[in-house]
């Protein structure tokens, strides 16, 4: 810990490089991803402060849009998309993901009730082998059954009718840093 507290206090002695965030928030994409402390979108980005509206959730799971049952999830998208308006929106799954893992195993998790529970919300990757231990085809099957689901949210429904907004799926590859994006023409996932 003391590492980090050394970093967050010279971090604070450079408020000149700060003080226009004090203005608001004008970031042109949501990056949805997950909890995996492997994956730090700013640092795959490069974004810096005020660039990326962030999403961090356990498996990086889009939990269905349910009217009048809101969420923290669909309450950030929401805000993303209707206040902040961004323009992009990334559902980036990474490598060796606990959680796609844990799915495509069929783990035992009852020792973490809240852990299963929220899993439950995804589906289970069908026709993978559970044999790789970075799970990349579980990974990319899983992003884009979040991107089907973050398509039914009303906002996103709108935005994309609109033309204002845009959805893109990524795949993280932790041990190399690799990106992949999903290609719709394709329908693969290929090196940015």
């Amino acid at each position: 810990m003391q590492p980090l507290i050394d970093h967050a206090r010279s971090f604070g002695r450079r408020p000149e490089e700060f003080a226009s965030l004090a203005h608001g928030q004008s970031p042109q994409v949501l990056f949805i991803t997950c909890s995996d402390s492997r994956v730090v979108p700013a640092l795959i980005t490069g974004a810096r402060p005020g660039e990326l509206f962030e999403l961090r959730t356990a498996g990086n799971i889009v939990p269905p849009y349910v009217p009048g049952r809101p969420t923290s999830e669909a309450a950030t998208v929401e805000y993303a998309v209707d206040v902040l308006g961004v323009q992009e929106i990334v559902v980036c799954g990474h490598s060796h993901c606990g959680a796609v893992g844990a799915l495509v195993r069929g783990e035992d998790l009852t020792a973490v009730p809240a852990v299963r529970d929220w899993l439950a919300q995804a589906e289970p990757p069908s026709d993978v082998p559970d044999d790789d231990p970075a799970v990349a085809g579980a990974v990319c099957n899983h992003v884009l059954a979040q991107l089907l689901r973050l398509r039914a949210y009303p906002c996103v429904q709108r935005a994309l009718t609109s033309g204002q907004l845009r959805v893109h799926g990524w795949y993280y590859e932790v041990h190399t840093g690799a990106v992949r994006v999903h290609r719709p023409d394709t329908d693969s996932f290929e090196a940015l």
